[in-house]
């Protein structure tokens, strides 16, 4: 899909605090003291009334209308209610809501206060995204988290009375002692959950996190010397696939599916590359100038929260980088091939003319014959086997341009 100018705008904004890290976990989040939430929201009002000049400034357009929102992190949920309340009220003195508008939250199951969920429902908030990871307790509990799956389950029936209902469920193959059988045990968990939308994610060790740096180390804290192969992995993600396939769901992303009706809204935004603006500690922004011959802006903001409550964090100080044509051509490719449906080399080509495109078919051929892509027309679609390689993948189309 082509990028737009004057269509709607997406909002994200970062909550960093967590009560506790994940071992897997590399996200600029962490365990902070309540007395921080309340400066820090602050800063988010602060730097989203500071959005529009610092856009005028930059040559970039920033819609006002907005049709999604997305509150993510580290635990939105653990804002308390009034921070919640000053936080919306905020973000609808800045931007033209969209009455129907996609708004979600994510949640640390047995982390929502009831006062907090009054305040996300009274918000219109829309959708709540559960990290669960695991309904096995004992890879929840080595994994860092907090919950049992009985808390998931009793925080579903709580969403649900709240008037929140479009939720989904996150699972992580290949957790410290994970099997196939206990990854089966927490893929029919879901399916029994029966929420509209699922997100299935293959677990990378990233050297960053403490599960990585232990297994680097060769070490046994965290159950490193427990995590799966990658070929198990592998096996579990593709079981994951089959299992909620055959309860009624469908894949529309590599790691996301759903009931008809409840894609995720926001999300789609990235992979279609529709403007979004990002606010607080480690936040990405890509918004576009206006004009026939427009760069798309990339910024993103300092993962670090002292600097970021400190004013020199933001988005007005935030990391820039222009698109031109010859990027956003590759990020069509490797954001648009994430989705089942692939990407539409004709429209493409309507955007980035023929030279760059006939370049990425090319590479799309080669990938063919390897079995990673399928090419139907000008539709080209990563395959089962493509997507358990999509990185891969993806580095062909960036070294076609």
């Amino acid at each position: 899909m082509a990028v737009e100018t004057g269509s709607a705008l997406g909002l994200y904004i970062s909550v960093p605090f967590c009560r506790s890290k994940c071992t897997y976990c590399n996200f600029a989040s962490g365990v902070y003291p309540a007395s921080e939430h309340a400066r820090y929201v602050e800063r988010l009002i602060e730097e989203m009334r500071a959005a529009g000049s610092w856009t005028q400034r930059t040559g970039v357009e920033l819609p006002r209308r907005v049709d999604t929102i997305y509150l993510g992190g580290g635990t939105p949920s653990l804002l308390e209610a009034k921070l919640i309340k000053k936080l919306f009220n905020a973000i609808h003195a800045e931007f033209e809501v969209e009455r129907n508008a996609e708004i979600t939250v994510e949640c640390a199951p047995a982390q929502i206060g009831d006062d907090s969920l009054e305040a996300m429902a009274a918000a219109g908030v829309t959708r709540a995204s559960l990290g669960v990871q695991s309904f096995v307790d004992r890879e929840a509990k080595s994994s860092g988290r907090l919950h049992t799956a009985d808390d998931v389950r009793k925080d579903l029936v709580r969403l649900r009375a709240a008037g929140i209902a479009n939720i989904n469920l996150d699972l992580i193959a290949g957790l410290s002692g994970q099997t196939q059988s206990s990854w089966d045990a927490s893929l029919d968990a879901l399916v029994e959950a029966d929420v509209p939308h699922a997100s299935v994610y293959m677990l990378e060790v990233d050297e960053e996190s403490r599960l990585g740096r232990e297994i680097l180390a060769g070490g046994a804290r965290y159950g490193a010397e427990l995590v799966p192969t990658d070929e198990a992995i592998a096996q579990m993600y593709e079981r994951g696939l089959e299992r909620l396939t055959e309860a009624g769901y469908t894949q529309y992303e590599i790691s996301n599916m759903s009931r008809h009706g409840y894609y995720s809204r926001h999300n789609l935004r990235y992979w279609e590359r529709r403007p979004y603006l990002g606010l607080g500690v480690d936040a990405s922004s890509m918004l576009l100038t206006e004009g026939e011959d427009r760069y798309a802006l990339r910024a993103t903001t300092t993962d670090e929260l002292k600097l970021f409550l400190e004013g020199t964090g933001g988005i007005v100080n935030a990391e820039t980088a222009w698109l031109n044509a010859d990027r956003q051509h590759e990020e069509a490719w490797f954001l648009g091939l994430r989705l089942n449906e692939g990407v539409d080399a004709a429209v493409l080509r309507t955007e980035f003319g023929e030279e760059r495109v006939g370049q990425a078919l090319n590479a799309a051929r080669h990938l063919e014959e390897d079995g990673l892509v399928e090419i139907d027309g000008e539709r080209v679609r990563l395959t089962v086997r493509g997507r358990l390689l999509s990185n891969e993948v993806f580095q062909e189309f960036l070294v076609t341009v």
